[in-house]
């Protein structure tokens, strides 16, 4: 089973370039971020058309999640629990079954966090460390899942092409770091550093000052695996041509496979 993230950063504007993809790529299950739609609004239909069930939490203009699967979406739950308040689309689960069991699939758009000075920042810690929480409860139940998304952190000097230069950024801080590695700790795995050693693989490269051409790019979409998913990677990659389409998102996908017959 192949699952993946991909910030498609506008799902309208988008639509034709993740449908040939999900042709081109064969996966299995998308874990969307930004859709930037309402749930009315979403292409349920186009999804449907391709083969594949949807699971939405939109919101207009920003923010937005979604699961499509090839397969059927059970026990959805649509935002990240510890937080009533929280009106902001950026988190939707639900479990997919498969001949052995189920695999339980979130989508995550973690909170930017710039300008640092600003509450936004604040905001962004304390999310992380619901989804902390969170993933410790999901830890406890000895199950098979994938927290896919947009984290919007950048792990270490090695997924970032400029380390000094991004020092005071909310991505890279040294407080967001340690609310990542203290999720990472908890148990699970990074599946694209479990596949790959090599620095300087990146995820997302910016419009603007020709960061594409430039390679100018950092690693910010990942999938976090529990032990029994991780004890089943077979691989993982970053779809980085996607970047070169045209108007394309600022994000690629990126994707695991799994040893899941379903």
């Amino acid at each position: 089973m192949k699952i993946a993230s991909w910030n498609v950063n506008s799902l309208k504007v988008r639509l034709p370039h993740v449908l040939d993809w999900l042709k081109e790529s064969g996966v299995d299950v998308v874990c969307l971020q930004e859709i930037k739609l309402v749930d009315e609004k979403f292409p349920t239909a186009d999804f449907e058309e391709a083969g594949y069930n949807v699971a939405v939490h939109g919101q207009p203009t920003y923010n937005g999640v979604a699961i499509i699967s090839r397969y059927p979406l059970e026990d959805v739950k649509i935002g990240l629990p510890g937080d009533k308040s929280d009106d902001q689309a950026r988190y939707v689960e639900a479990a997919i079954s498969h001949k052995s069991g189920s695999i339980r699939v979130a989508s995550i758009y973690l909170p930017n966090g710039n300008p640092v000075d600003t509450d936004k920042y604040p905001y962004k810690l304390k999310w992380m460390e619901r989804l902390r929480r969170h993933a410790e409860k999901m830890l406890a139940k000895e199950e098979a899942f994938v927290l896919a998304g947009d984290y919007n952190v950048i792990p270490q000097a090695e997924d970032v092409h400029d380390p000094v230069a991004w020092s005071d950024d909310s991505l890279f801080r040294l407080e967001t770091r340690h609310a990542f590695r203290r999720i990472v700790n908890l148990g699970l795995t990074d599946a694209f550093r479990a596949c790959h050693a090599a620095p300087h693989q990146y995820t997302f490269w910016d419009y603007q000052g020709g960061a594409w051409r430039k390679n100018n790019g950092i690693r910010i979409d990942h999938l976090l695996l529990s032990p029994p998913a991780a004890d089943l990677l077979k691989g993982c990659a970053i779809d980085k041509h996607v970047r070169e389409w045209e108007k394309p998102s600022d994000h690629v996908p990126i994707w695991c496979d799994l040893d899941i017959a379903a």
